[in-house]
């Protein structure tokens, strides 16, 4: 079995050269992910060039994933560069402060603090380690007394506990960067802190105007980081086409003890809605600096394995650590040793279960089908790819392949927990169409004669969502 669980990891100084990245896609990253809270227009544009030249290079489908900056919840900066806030202590937040910070006060980038809070407000800086009591609001200030103190350096963030602050997802520099993501056609887009569907709607709106010159649509994945998400999580998910568990932000709003119980939530809604999820935040954390994860790190990954993600994400243990090749090379080993541990419970994943359409339904058929027999490989031929999404929303220990003459569906299955996407051109003729499958999955030592596999395709051949057909069939 090739391994199930796709790796994401965010591309940055440490992993950015041609060297580095070659050896990082060759470990088993699936997905790259363009962090635009940092760097310029043309660094996001060269880095995509390089993906695209280097996975070629490979010989790897590698989708990628643009992740926009979302609203600049932040202070502003000190005059040397951080304080020290000590318990019990005042401290002003002020909207309407030019120049820079020290003890007493600090600017705010976010502009509309002191009308989203109110006296007895908590707010959180810097992922939760600095924690404010709102006294008073007086005009633009803030007047808060410190809980919990510790050191504030420049431009850390700010999170309000329970959430409510009304900062809009989409920000304009969010608009300017969407342009430059479907300038490379990124596979997948990633919207910070949706509040609601209609902060994905109008992201994807945007989204395919800006990709309309290069006949472009990207797969859209709501960041999961408001507390308000929560409870229209749904209805988020039906307007994307995945989500991310976004643990940092989240935690600092629902609190920590609540976030593995929401992952495994999320992560089943997400399978069960036919999207995909991706579990990201401090998934190797010590790795930045260390060469080996610590045991409880091992456990994290695995356990997001075992809740059936789709992919598990890096952030700085590849942007910016000393050791991004051995971080994706832990990581891959973690989740294949523990795919090898999950229970296969798919015939319970068919009970009372109803399908609408006819290529969900063969979909379905050739997994129930390949699961009982045996068989070595599931093939799916698609043009649009969801034939082997659907196939990849149920836990079965048969590879799936996704052969596909469409290099933007090929990319994105990518991302497919358990499918491999493979290239191979159109076909008009059905029975050459299988010939031709069977044929490359032999070659690359997949099949040897006597195995059996499963194929879907749809006739005629050629049109998306048109998949009618399934067979069973022996290596000759």
């Amino acid at each position: 079995m090739p391994r199930q669980t796709k790796i994401v990891a965010t591309l940055g100084p440490a992993s950015s050269s041609p060297e580095v990245l070659e050896q990082i896609i060759r470990a088993g990253v699936d997905v790259v992910r363009l962090n635009f809270s940092h760097g310029k227009a043309q660094d996001h544009i060269d880095r995509a060039t390089l993906v695209r030249e280097v996975a070629a290079k490979v010989g790897k489908s590698v989708a990628i994933m643009a992740d926009l900056q979302g609203p600049k919840i932040r202070v502003g900066k000190f005059e040397e560069g951080k304080v020290q806030l000590q318990n019990g202590e005042r401290f002003i937040l002020d909207a309407a402060m030019k120049e820079l910070g020290n003890i007493e006060r600090v600017s705010l980038d976010y502009k509309e603090l002191p009308r989203d809070v109110k006296p007895g407000d908590t707010l959180l800086l810097n992922d939760g380690l600095i924690v404010l009591t709102v006294e008073f609001i007086k005009g633009e200030q803030v007047h808060t007394t410190v809980k919990i103190g510790g050191e504030l350096s420049n431009n850390k963030g700010i999170n309000k506990a329970g959430g409510g602050l009304t900062a809009p997802a989409l920000t304009a520099k969010d608009m300017e960067d969407i342009k430059t993501a479907m300038s490379f056609q990124c596979e997948y887009l990633a919207v910070s802190f949706p509040k609601n569907a209609t902060d994905m709607e109008m992201a994807r709106q945007l989204a395919n105007v800006a990709g309309e010159p290069y006949r472009h649509k990207p797969g859209m994945i709501a960041k999961i980081e408001r507390s308000e998400a929560i409870p229209v999580l749904d209805q988020i998910l039906k307007a994307s086409d995945g989500i991310m568990v976004a643990r940092g932000d989240l935690a600092v709003e629902v609190g920590n003890a609540a976030v593995p119980a929401l992952q495994k939530r999320m992560i089943k809604m997400a399978r069960e809605m036919d999207k995909v999820v991706i579990t990201a935040t401090q998934m190797m954390e010590s790795m930045i600096v260390n060469p080996v994860p610590t045991r409880a790190e091992v456990s994290d990954v695995a356990n997001a394995v075992l809740d059936g993600t789709d992919a598990v994400m890096l952030s700085a243990e590849t942007a910016a650590g000393k050791y991004p090749v051995e971080t994706v090379e832990a990581m891959a080993a973690i989740a294949e040793a523990a795919e090898r541990a999950e229970d296969v419970a798919l015939d319970a994943d068919f009970t009372n279960k109803r399908f609408g359409r006819i290529d969900q339904s063969i979909a379905m058929g050739a997994l129930f089908t390949a699961h009982h027999l045996g068989c070595k490989a599931i093939m799916a031929l698609t043009e649009s790819g969801s034939t082997a999404l659907w196939m990849s929303r149920h836990r079965v220990h048969v590879p799936i392949y996704g052969l596909t003459s469409q290099t933007v569906s090929e990319r994105r299955m990518a991302l497919f927990r358990n499918v491999t996407p493979l290239p191979m051109p159109t076909f008009q003729d059905r029975d050459q169409a299988l010939a031709a499958a069977e044929s490359l999955l032999v070659e690359r030592g997949v099949l040897k004669p006597g195995d059996t596999y499963a194929i879907t395709c749809g006739e005629p051949m050629g049109y998306p969502g048109g998949t009618n057909m399934l067979k069973v069939c022996r290596v000759g």
